[in-house]
């Protein structure tokens, strides 16, 4: 006797199919599990085992070999422990032998037969539906895995009532799929006073998904605008909402099926490892650039993070994804979000001239920055120095416009860069202007000869290696759209010059004039 169940195996958010083979045969009444899993996978005999128990049944006198095909994959985690149960139910008659044709079934057993939640429902419905097959999954995932659109889920709370159901005493109903929340609250751009510099540096990262660091002392509002940003970019496309949440499932994030359209914002604390940033750990789990994929990462306090974990950023930066490199695989996570950093200018914080100075400048803020690598430093396209909020700026009332306004702006530039895009024929591919490069950053630059010249000038003086003389161009590209314009001018690259802070020697290049 044997039969013959569908589940899936997980690489990244990836799902690859996996047969779950089940056989008795004559022999000690032993039970074998075999195909390269994990711990969590082994020990699934005793709770299919207790399962059947909590139901009224044991598993038959024969010898049970479960086999997890193909053999040559790592599997791991608890979902394959209803796959496995519903394979010997049907060897054993318990289901319809043609029951289980078209499903493929994910689910964790309690020892009392009910089946618990696991995480992945929303990219193992995905995955089934691109199959063919529906998904068999825990009633807690079942709004879950209805986002998955037409696939078909059977979302049961225990093993007898999925006996039941296929044998048509007690049909279970489909899931409805989780409430779309707005998202939490932002903080309004309103209540920071002061930093008009900041705040328009701000709006152009919004406005083209720039990355973008601040630079100053305690107290002058580097983490208040940081906040601030998720307010000016707009909520996530239907595509983006299901990559995103995608990696959420995968990570265990996604609550009663709730999705947001509100972009991820992330900010783990300085002391994160390289395996938390990046991703890894003992499953390969997703990192904090993957979980801010289509949203913000936001690291404050940045020297202070470790050398090794900051530079491990430099690939998905450049890539927007992530590789997690294990002897017998390669798991892939997208990661494609916008790098806010915020940073003091040196340990104590005061770095610079003024009242309450550092002692020890511009030495220590020299060896603090130092701490941050140049190539990093490079990617980064807007870096922009927040000085102290005085007191006369505390005493001016609230700003006339706040997040309201300055996303409307934001939202009309995203609107150009889409047109422009569909209009060429792009239709489907990122097209904000951070992302451009190639022959589409050379159709969309549109630079007038003054500002190609000045450009020119920049980049021969030294101030500008290969890779920020594109970031240049596409911040350039961005500051224009801000204002509607189709052509880049000098002023627009000069503003663009300005934030990628290049080197003295260039200084004479981006004159007063140049901004005029």
């Amino acid at each position: 006797m044997s039969a013959r169940v569908v589940t899936l195996a997980f690489s990244g958010v990836e799902a690859v199919r996996v047969d779950v083979q089940v056989q008795f045969t004559r022999g000690d009444p032993k039970f074998f599990l075999v195909g390269m899993g994990d711990k969590a996978i082994s020990e699934s005999r005793e709770r299919v085992r207790a399962a059947f128990v909590g139901m009224g049944l044991s598993l038959p006198a024969r010898r049970i070999i479960a086999n997890l095909a193909p053999a040559d994959l790592p599997k791991e985690g608890s979902h394959y422990d209803l796959p496995i149960a519903l394979a010997i139910m049907a060897a054993m008659g318990i289901v319809p032998p043609d029951a289980l044709e078209g499903w493929a079934a994910v689910g964790e057993l309690a020892l009392d037969g009910r089946i618990t939640a696991v995480t992945g429902a929303l990219p193992a419905a995905v995955a089934a539906g691109g199959m063919g097959l529906g998904l068999i999954c825990p009633e807690a995932c079942g709004p879950e895995a209805a986002w998955a659109g037409e696939t078909r889920i059977l979302a049961a709370p225990s093993l007898i009532a999925l006996v039941n159901h296929f044998r048509g005493t007690q049909v279970l109903s489909p899931p409805e799929a989780g409430q779309m929340l707005d998202g939490e609250r932002v903080p309004d751009l309103r209540d920071v006073k002061g930093q008009e510099h900041a705040k328009r540096a701000l709006e152009i990262a919004a406005a083209g998904g720039h990355n973008i660091s601040f630079i100053g002392p305690p107290g002058s509002g580097k983490s208040m605008m940081a906040a601030r940003l998720p307010g000016l970019l707009p909520p996530l496309t239907a595509e983006e909402l299901l990559q995103t949440s995608m990696i959420h499932s995968v990570a265990g994030l996604i609550a009663k099926g709730q999705l947001t359209r509100a972009r991820p914002f992330r900010s783990p604390h300085h002391s994160a490892s390289m395996a938390a940033l990046t991703g890894g750990g003992l499953k390969a789990k997703p990192g904090e650039v993957s979980l801010a994929h289509n949203g913000v990462l936001f690291l404050d306090e940045l020297p202070e993070f470790g050398t090794q974990a900051l530079d491990s950023l430099r690939q998905p930066l450049e890539t927007g994804e992530v590789v997690v490199a294990r002897a017998n695989a390669h798991v892939r996570y997208p990661s494609r979000f916008q790098l806010v950093a915020a940073m003091n200018p040196c340990r104590c914080g005061h770095g610079g001239p003024g009242k309450g100075a550092c002692g020890r400048a511009p030495r220590c803020q020299t060896d603090y920055q130092g701490r941050i690598s140049g190539p990093l430093m490079d990617r980064i396209d807007l870096q922009v120095e927040v000085p102290p909020v005085t007191a006369a700026d505390m005493a001016l009332p609230a700003p006339s416009e706040g997040t309201a306004e300055a996303a409307a702006r934001v939202a009309q530039a995203r609107r150009l860069q889409s047109d422009r895009a569909r209009a060429s024929g792009r239709e489907g591919v990122a097209v904000i202007n951070s992302l451009a490069e190639g022959d589409w950053l050379e159709t969309i630059a549109d630079l007038e000869a003054s500002a190609r010249a000045l450009l020119s000038r920049a980049a021969e003086a030294g101030g500008l290696s290969a890779r920020g003389w594109t970031r240049t161009l596409r911040l350039a590209r961005t500051i224009a759209d801000l204002e509607g314009v189709e052509s880049i001018r000098r002023v627009h690259v000069a503003e663009a010059l300005i934030y990628r802070r290049v080197a003295p020697g260039v200084a004479s290049a981006v004159t007063p004039a140049a901004l005029t």
